[in-house]
């Protein structure tokens, strides 16, 4: 019964009763207003407990209406998420890898894979039919289906394939890992096509992978005479098709605790490299650029032109990357028959036989020498400082390929470092709104004990495990003399208790803090609280840090900048990079005495310079990824 109907009901009966008391003269004046008021009373109760459940009610319609509002909200962004290109990415690798199964089954013939692969790769055709639900659909339905929409058409970007030792974050010892995905990436956004091959370390984070699964084939691969049978894996990794070796026979190759550093190391990784050109021609891949590393895979450039050019790879083209000229692999020429090459044809000045110890063979200089185009990974060094004075004996190889060698730098990745929307900040900010970093700065001096005073210099220091430790100390005890905060942390807890624990004992000082924590997020709060940020080198591919330091609005200055020094490593007349040259007009020359006389007396135009720098892109999607799509442009043109 409604609220308002018992209401009535009760008033009704309480003036009947009020009526026949005093019809029949038996009440008394003094009872009829008592019961009037107890009347009152309970219809006022009542009235309350009507108010109550009127509210309970209206509470709950609301909180209804909200989850109806965020249910509806999801849909929507489930809805909008349908077709962006990381979904669609990861659609299209699955269905490449499904291809690749197909044929190492049989089930297709490595030519109509081909076919099918220019179909999936085509962007300006829809197959989200095909996509939907691919995981679901058995080899023969997703084929039918792929038939279906088959349709040549040519395709606008480059088909990649790296064969490498290092994928981040799969498996990191290096520069190369970050280098390979950061590069795919920021190709695959460019619209080109990009796959990884590796060994299948016991030590890799399988977790990192979706869609791991073993493709149930045989698969076989030349070595030491023989055929010998490998397991294949397949899934995907930011949306790159990953494929993971793992030999059956040699299966104590990549079983173990390091990645390098072994006596066999040769062996191990020439088994690797011809295992994984066997598998792109088992699959009927036709890449545009096979895309190698290092000495770890650069007999691939041998491997190519002298074995598998010919097995349907003929518009295929080799790319080799440097990151370090100093490890070349020196091995006794006989041991390149092991992969099959003819060790007496290679063994010859102008192809693998080293410039300096003719009795042995320089397994990175074969690469350079193969290789359609060679990447010489420098941010700062010209070509030219590169061949005469860092090769490392690999000069006259490379002045003879000089015009095939080209310098990039190295990237980082903005996703992950950008400080208008870096998650771990108390607060975000950017060129137009930089009070953000104010904030940041001092919820770091708060969180480590400093003074909260906006106008002290706060300098941080990125500590490795190669740090000059006697250049940082003298540097830090001569700029504590002026008004600064110094922030010392390490990069690994291996170098905060050596290094950090050797600096403690001769920097005794209440504005000298040290951090010995490794966490995210107090690394990204030094990048965005610092004013400047002490470098070891501006040549940095393992942590980046001026790349870091330029987008969070921190000057970098390096350790051992000087006015002279510099210039030693950026000549600005000859293929250097735009990151070089930036940084040499910006940052380069400074000491940290000449940085803080500047920002005291030009405070102007110092904030110009840092907002300058931070609207510059060095991240892996500009000059890095510019650079390698003008190399692959380059040699499929030859």
């Amino acid at each position: 019964m409604p609220w308002e109907v018992k209401r009535s009901v009760l008033l009704l009966l309480t003036v009947l009763l009020f009526w026949c008391e005093f019809k029949s003269g038996e009440a008394k004046e003094t009872d009829v207003w008592r019961l009037f008021r107890e009347a009152q009373k309970n219809i006022l109760h009542l009235n309350q407990h009507r108010l109550k459940a009127v509210e309970d009610l209206n509470k709950t319609n609301s909180e209804k209406q909200l989850l109806i509002d965020k249910i509806e909200q999801l849909e929507r962004e489930k809805q909008a998420s349908v077709g962006k290109p990381q979904d669609r990415l990861s659609s299209c690798w699955e269905v490449l890898l499904r291809i690749d199964s197909m044929v190492l089954t049989r089930m297709i013939a490595a030519g109509e894979a081909s076919d099918l692969r220019r179909l999936v790769t085509d962007h300006k055709m829809s197959l989200a039919e095909v996509f939907d639900g691919t995981l679901q659909k058995t080899d023969a339905e997703l084929l039918a289906e792929l038939r279906h929409f088959f349709a040549r058409s040519r395709r606008n970007g480059f088909h990649i394939v790296h064969i490498c030792t290092e994928m981040a974050p799969l498996v990191s010892v290096g520069s190369l890992a970050s280098y390979v995905t950061g590069l795919s990436r920021a190709l695959q956004r460019k619209g080109h096509l990009v796959e990884v091959i590796l060994p299948k370390y016991s030590s890799l984070d399988l977790d990192e992978i979706q869609g791991l699964q073993e493709i149930e084939a045989e698969s076989f691969s030349y070595f030491n005479g023989q055929l010998h049978g490998n397991r294949i894996w397949t899934g995907v990794v930011y949306g790159i098709g990953v494929t993971l070796i793992q030999p059956l026979e040699y299966s104590e190759f990549f079983n173990r605790e390091k990645v390098y550093g072994y006596s066999d190391d040769f062996e191990r990784f020439t088994y690797f490299s011809r295992a994984s050109l066997d598998y792109i021609v088992k699959c009927g891949k036709q890449p545009d650029v096979i895309h190698i590393h290092n000495w770890e895979t650069a007999i691939i450039g041998p491997l190519f032109w002298d074995i598998f050019a010919n097995q349907g790879l003929e518009g295929t083209r080799i790319l080799l990357t440097c990151h370090d000229l100093n490890s070349q692999c020196l091995e006794h020429p006989d041991k390149l028959a092991l992969c099959g090459l003819d060790p007496s044809s290679l063994h010859r000045p102008d192809r693998l036989q080293d410039n300096t110890k003719s009795h042995l063979v320089n397994i990175l200089k074969g690469g350079v020498v193969y290789s359609n185009n060679v990447v010489i990974m420098s941010s700062v060094l010209s070509k030219g400082r590169v061949i005469h004075t860092l090769s490392h004996g690999l000069d006259p190889t490379l002045n003879i390929h000089k015009n095939k060698l080209v310098v990039s730098p190295c990237g980082f990745d903005n996703s992950a470092w950008d400080p208008s929307k870096d998650s771990f900040l108390p607060r975000n900010f950017n060129v137009e709104d930089m009070e953000g970093k104010a904030v940041c700065k001092a919820a770091l001096q708060q969180h480590l004990g400093l003074s909260e005073h906006a106008s002290t210099i706060l300098i941080g220091c990125i500590v490795s495990e190669d740090v000059d430790l006697e250049k940082m100390r003298a540097v830090i005890m001569k700029a504590c003399k002026s008004d600064v905060q110094f922030i010392i942390m390490g990069t690994s807890k291996l170098s905060s208790i050596h290094n950090l624990g050797s600096l403690q004992e001769t920097l005794k000082d209440e504005q000298v803090k040290f951090v010995n924590e490794c966490d995210a997020a107090i690394t990204h709060l030094v990048f965005a609280g610092s004013d400047i940020i002490l470098c070891q080198s501006f040549h940095d591919p393992v942590l980046q840090v001026p790349l870091k330091a330029l987008k969070y609005g921190a000057a970098p200055i390096a350790l051992n900048s000087s006015h002279d020094n510099f210039r030693n490593f950026a000549e600005h007349d000859y293929e250097t990079t735009n990151f070089s040259r930036f940084i040499s007009s910006t940052f380069g020359n400074m000491s940290i005495s000449e940085v803080l006389d500047e920002m005291k007396n030009h405070p102007s135009k110092w904030k110009r310079k840092i907002l300058d720098a931070m609207e510059m892109d060095f991240s892996w999607d500009a000059e890095c990824c510019d650079v390698h799509c003008s190399a692959y442009t380059a040699i499929k043109k030859s």
